[in-house]
């Protein structure tokens, strides 16, 4: 792999970081996590994060990736189309096609570039486990996509880890500090970097919820986390809009540093997908 002097993060929530957060409320995530661990040791190391909540593939097509052509970082992490598979409707062969045109982009640039798999759904509730055959599905397309264009291949299905409940937040759709965490260390594991612990360790013991108590959770989890959402989608909401990258420019990283153009929250806070 080629010296590491720049990094470029791409993508929808997942790469922006929600619900693991730096001090000052603004979010951090795994490619922070990444970024930081890569910046030690490597003078005038650079990091930017363009990703958006919210961003459907096209989107992070059209704003995102012209972005990357003008940088041209060294590294360059591309993870979208997780909002299009969650969508009423999604044809695969439609979004890998556009998907594969836009890893041929990116890597065009010269960078050396990781996807990732979507997650195993196995585990959630049935209203998102009726997706699991078709991220299953859009994997197979992405690894033969990333075979095609010689990328690496971060493989979230895989990360057992990450079928725990505790992995995940209130809203089930997005990972809590500690899953970000595992993910930054098997992103670290994928680039041949050092790694400092291991992913894989199981999580800390715990007696199983009563029944009782994961029904109740259930319904608060329709009650404020789907329901708005297909509130959003049935009237067009527009998703991401109102958000900025939080960090649009590549320059040294720094741990908790400023954020000019913070992401601005748009119909409240459950506006996070």
């Amino acid at each position: 792999m080629r010296e590491l002097r720049s990094f470029v993060a791409v993508g929808d929530s997942f790469t922006e970081g929600l619900d693991d957060l730096w001090d000052d409320g603004s979010p951090r995530g795994w490619a922070d996590r990444l970024a930081e661990r890569l910046a030690a040791g490597r003078p005038g190391f650079t990091y930017a994060n363009l990703a958006v909540r919210g961003k459907l593939l096209d989107q992070v097509v059209a704003d995102q990736i012209p972005v990357v052509e003008r940088m041209q970082p060294d590294l360059v992490s591309f993870c979208a189309g997780g909002n299009d598979i969650i969508g009423f409707q999604c044809d695969t062969d439609d979004l890998i096609a556009r998907f594969d045109a836009a890893l041929a982009r990116i890597v065009a640039t010269g960078a050396e570039v990781i996807i990732f798999t979507g997650f195993d759904l196995r585990r959630m509730h049935v209203l998102l486990r009726r997706l699991r055959g078709r991220v299953a599905c859009f994997n197979e397309d992405m690894r033969a996509s990333a075979e095609r264009h010689g990328c690496k291949v971060v493989d979230l299905w895989g990360m057992d880890v990450l079928a725990d409940p505790r992995a995940w937040a209130s809203d089930r759709l997005h990972l809590t500090p500690e899953a970000h965490e595992r993910v930054a260390l098997r992103v670290l594991e994928t680039l041949g970097e050092p790694v400092p612990a291991d992913w894989r360790t199981p999580w800390p013991a715990a007696d199983p919820a009563p029944w009782r108590a994961r029904q109740q959770d259930d319904l608060r989890w329709v009650r404020d986390h789907v329901m708005p959402y297909v509130r959003r989608r049935l009237r067009g909401a527009h998703p991401g809009e109102g958000a900025l990258p939080k960090r649009p420019n590549l320059a040294p990283f720094l741990a908790c540093s400023p954020l000019i153009d913070r992401p601005r929250l748009v119909d409240g806070p459950d506006h996070l997908v």
